[in-house]
C-alpha cells in the first residue's frame, strides 16, 4: 500500500456512515453469509441449479445429473435443507427435493445472469 491508497478523510459522509450502520445493526449478516456459503460449494451449486424453475427432483436424480454418489449428494442436500436453501418431502422410502422458496430461486437466477454478463471472475 502506498500513501495514494489512503484516504486522508476520516469519515466523508458521516450522515451516510451513522445511517448505514445502523441498519447494519438490523440485520442478521452472520445469517446472510451462511446461506451464501451454503451454495459456494460447486456441488451444492449444481444442485440448486438442477432444482431451479420449481423441478422437485429425487436424490438419485439430483445425483444422476451432477454425477456424484448418491451418499454424497444427500449429504449436500442436508446442508442445504439446514440452510433454509432446499425442502423436502417423503414419499415411501424417496425423499424429493425443490428449492425452499421463491427469494432462494431469484437469488440464484441472478447470480446465473451476472455470470452470463461475465461478470464473475474465477
Amino acid at each position: 500500500m502506498n500513501e495514494k491508497d489512503i484516504c486522508e478523510i476520516y469519515c466523508y459522509d458521516e450522515e451516510k456512515v451513522t445511517r448505514i450502520q445502523d441498519e447494519l445493526q438490523t440485520v442478521d449478516i452472520d445469517r446472510m453469509a451462511q446461506l451464501f456459503k451454503a451454495v459456494a460449494v460447486e456441488n451444492r451449486a449444481k444442485i440448486t441449479f438442477a432444482l431451479l424453475k420449481g423441478e422437485e427432483l429425487c436424490v438419485c436424480d439430483i445425483a444422476n445429473i451432477i454425477g456424484i454418489t448418491i451418499a454424497n449428494t444427500s449429504h449436500h442436500l442436508r446442508t442445504l435443507y439446514t440452510q433454509g436453501v432446499v425442502t423436502f418431502r417423503k414419499e415411501g422410502r424417496l425423499a424429493f427435493y425443490s428449492l425452499d422458496d421463491e427469494h432462494v430461486e431469484q437469488l440464484f437466477e441472478n447470480a446465473l445472469a451476472h455470470e452470463k454478463e461475465g461478470k464473475l471472475n474465477v
